[in-house]
This record gives structure tokens, sequence and C-alpha cells, in this order.
């Protein structure tokens, strides 16, 4: 997947959290927490964005982090999944994945994970 291919996908959620940071520390922080196998880096704008994209046999998926100062070493950090399920073992899993809620709570565990890690580098800087 590339730059290009993200806003093919469709739209499943947004997510938004304030950390208690500079967006210099949160944008490290997402950039450590969302190093993962299933994502692949896309795109990377110091401070602002990163965009991550993967896919497996169910699933072609985009996570997009934007992010925004909100005052002074505070920043709203915009979370958007998209993600396309094709067939109907890609509506199974959607299903299972989105519709019970699991997909909600998983990011919603990355952003205090990346709260947590952008409040600990402001505290070693």
């Amino acid at each position: 997947m590339d730059a290009t291919e993200i806003p093919d996908l469709p739209y499943v959620s947004t997510h938004t959290s304030i950390v208690a940071a500079a967006s210099d520390a949160v944008w490290q922080a997402i950039r450590e927490t969302v190093d993962h196998p299933a994502f692949r880096l896309v795109t990377a704008v110091p401070g602002k964005e990163l965009a991550f994209g993967g896919s497996h046999r169910f699933s072609t998926y985009a996570l997009i982090f934007r992010l925004e100062e909100a005052g002074v070493d505070r920043t709203r950090v915009r979370a958007e999944t998209r993600a396309d399920f094709p067939g109907w073992t890609g509506r199974l899993y959607r299903l299972l994945v989105i519709g019970t809620g699991g997909h909600a709570w998983v990011i919603r565990r990355m952003a205090r994970k990346v709260g947590e890690d952008a409040l600990e580098r402001r505290g070693a800087v």
C-alpha cells in the first residue's frame, strides 16, 4: 500500500484524544507504539501526521494519525481508520472486529499507551 491508496479505502472511524505533551514527543510515541509487523509506515510528516497501512486475507487497512496543537504542551491526536473488507469472509471479519467494539477498544488502548510514552519522553527531555 502507498499513500495514494489510502483515500480509496472506506472510512471506518475516528477517535480523538488530547495528550499532555508537545506534538514532536507524541509523534515519536506514535511511531514507536505502532511499530508492529501488521502495520507498515506509509507516510510521515514529523510532528504532524503518520499513516500506517497493511493487509491480510480479510482486510486492507490504514491507520492515520493527525496531530494538532491544543495549547501549551498539549496535542490533539485524531486516529482515523480506513479499511476494506472484501467478500463474505471480510464482512464476517468486520463484524467480529468492528461490530463487537474490539477495534475501538484497541484504538483507545493504543491512545493511552501513546499518551503514557509521550509523557515519559517529555519528562526525559
